[in-house]
């Protein structure tokens, strides 16, 4: 499964004498994940030259590279029917099977693409053979021989020794053959690049090796070299997006995947793009990307549609939508670019209206991403029914939403033991307080166990629902302890223990509503949100300085109340007493 990223470095197309100059400008193409623009080439190579099998085969290699395993072998299977001599489709047909698994029907096909070569006089071809079967049995994900794979490269080389492609292959098993030891690989990728000095698929393949050792700053270095052999070698700036993604340089990865844009502006190039926005949790650039694609093609992939209700749950209702670009005199348009405001000044920036049914937009997505990944023995991942289920309880649907995300829950109890406060959180919007406890003691158990907020919630739990004053207050410590200049813990403290005190015997709140108001500046009291809280405290603060006989006290609280709220019964009914007068 590929989490937000498409096939990774793509293995290099290998040219072969007597190849057409058009058909290596279409195999350069798919070498630099051009696969849209190559496909065009191969199509008009196949319409001028309908029976040259290496046509069909590379046309294959540009399906196979771009993961479109069915477009490959239908490729693979043409090319056999136009030219059955040719050794390399029988053999492309035997590599689509070994990766779907069909291990008796890729021997087969593999086994006679192989005898063919064997009987080719043509070296090259022979030796090209050879290298594809190699392949073959070295990256297929399932049924990999790799002592067979050395042995054609090994055979390859005597019949090929000058093609640097023959060492990239090289390296490549050696690397699959013992995965902990990168030195034999290297060598051979400096082979390689020996032997063809722009041979930038060698300095990116160092690269990758020395990424998969996590030496970041060595893997940019050589990303960077095979820029500077090669300005329009795409994938070195998608390695690069990459690295700086890993690295959380946000601004660069984005840069780089710009400037891999320039370059491959095709519809798999922006897929890569939406999921780099995403990861760098530009979350409306990759709804805006995402929702461009889908609306040219919306069968897509159901990676995309995960990202996309990620991206909206993310977004929420202040998911923003563009409008049209921004016109020097202040009006838009709806076009973009220098000429959109027909010619009395435009500048390129987007303006923005706030979208209120993102979760909503959310949900769909996510409903499609299950949709289009039903029944094909899809890997779903605990992120998957996290999301769907908070856009669920964003939308209307709590209890369903709680299902969701405890599916998520029962993944990996342990990495996602958070979840149950997200739990918590929708019972205690629907006021289903039972639920909602039973939720945060479950989080409790958590290696990380409450938060504040979480003590927070639970906390008005235990108050609205059994009414356990006692462990309220006791959340709502907590909740001040972890946050000491938080205001609403002090005051929230102070309603439990009004309620353990309903009598005023002790005056158990004063201490709490004290510390509340201490916390709450002048000109925040009027707020929504310190308003009601404030005024109750007031009150029982005004009443309990009333009782101590300090009247001044007692009209400097009430006095609060009657600024806050003229109307209030309380302090008008003190005001109105000798107390107050």
């Amino acid at each position: 499964m590929k989490n937000f990223v498409l096939a990774g470095l793509a293995i290099a197309s290998i040219s072969v004498n007597g190849v057409a100059q058009t058909l290596q400008e279409a195999i350069t193409k798919t070498d630099n994940e051009r696969f849209e623009a190559a496909s065009a080439d191969f199509k008009s190579l196949v319409a001028k030259e309908p029976n040259k099998g290496d046509n069909y085969f590379y046309f294959g290699e540009n399906y196979f590279k771009n993961d479109n395993l069915d477009s490959a072998l239908i490729m693979y299977k043409k090319g056999t029917e136009v030219s059955p001599m040719y050794p390399l489709n029988h053999i492309g047909i035997g590599k689509v099977y070994l990766f779907q698994g069909k291990e008796a029907d890729a021997n087969t096909n593999l086994f006679k693409g192989k005898t063919l070569a064997e009987d080719k006089t043509n070296k090259p071809v022979k030796a090209l053979s050879y290298l594809k079967l190699a392949e073959a049995y070295t990256k297929a994900p399932m049924y990999k021989n790799l002592p067979e794979a050395m042995r054609l490269i090994t055979e390859a080389s005597k019949l090929d020794g000058k093609n640097s492609e023959v060492y990239l292959l090289w390296g490549d098993a050696l690397l699959e053959q013992n995965p902990t030891d990168g030195g034999p690989a290297i060598k051979q990728y400096d082979k390689a690049f020996e032997l063809d000095k722009k041979n930038v698929r060698a300095v990116t393949r160092k690269g990758k090796l020395y990424e998969r050792g996590r030496n970041y700053t060595e893997a940019l270095k050589y990303y960077k070299d095979a820029e500077a052999i090669d300005d329009k070698f795409a994938p070195a700036y998608r390695e690069k997006a990459e690295i700086y993604m890993k690295a959380t340089r946000y601004k660069e990865a984005i840069e780089s995947y710009k400037k891999y844009l320039e370059l491959n502006n095709s519809e798999s190039a922006r897929v890569r793009f939406a999921y780099a926005l995403y990861l760098a949790k530009q979350y409306q650039d990759a709804v805006d990307e995402i929702e461009e694609i889908i609306k040219k093609d919306a069968n897509q992939s159901p990676y995309l549609y995960r990202v996309l209700g990620y991206s909206y749950f993310e977004l929420g209702d202040k998911c923003q939508t563009r409008t049209g670009c921004l016109c020097v005199d202040g009006t838009t348009s709806d076009a973009k670019g220098s000429g959109a405001c027909g010619g009395h000044g435009g500048v390129d920036k987007w303006t923005y209206a706030s979208d209120k049914d993102g979760y909503k937009k959310g949900i769909n997505a996510m409903n499609t991403f299950f949709e289009k990944s039903a029944g094909k023995d899809f890997k779903y991942i605990p992120d998957d029914y996290k999301y769907k289920g908070l856009l669920m309880s964003k939308t209307g649907q709590d209890s369903l939403g709680v299902i969701e995300i405890e599916k998520a829950i029962k993944l990996d109890s342990v990495a996602n033991c958070e979840l149950w406060g997200d739990i918590g959180k929708i019972w205690v919007k629907a006021k289903r307080y039972d639920k909602a406890i039973a939720a945060y003691n479950n989080k409790a158990k958590c290696t990380k166990g409450l938060t504040g907020q979480d003590n927070y919630d639970l906390g008005r739990a235990y108050y609205y629902g059994p009414k356990d004053m006692v462990k309220a207050d006791t959340c709502f410590s907590k909740l001040t302890k972890a946050s000491p200049t938080y205001p609403i813990g002090f005051f929230w403290r102070g309603k439990a223990n009004l309620q353990l005190d309903p009598k005023n015997e002790k005056w158990l709140a004063k201490p709490h509503f004290e510390a509340a108001l201490a916390l709450v500046k002048v000109e925040e009291r009027s707020t929504a949100s310190y308003k009601v809280n404030v005024i109750e405290a007031c009150e029982y603060l005004g009443y309990y300085f009333l009782k101590q006989k300090d009247n001044a006290k007692a009209k400097e609280y009430f006095g609060i109340v009657r600024d806050l709220d003229p109307n209030n019964k309380k302090a008008k009914d003190f005001f109105a007493s000798p107390e107050g007068k």
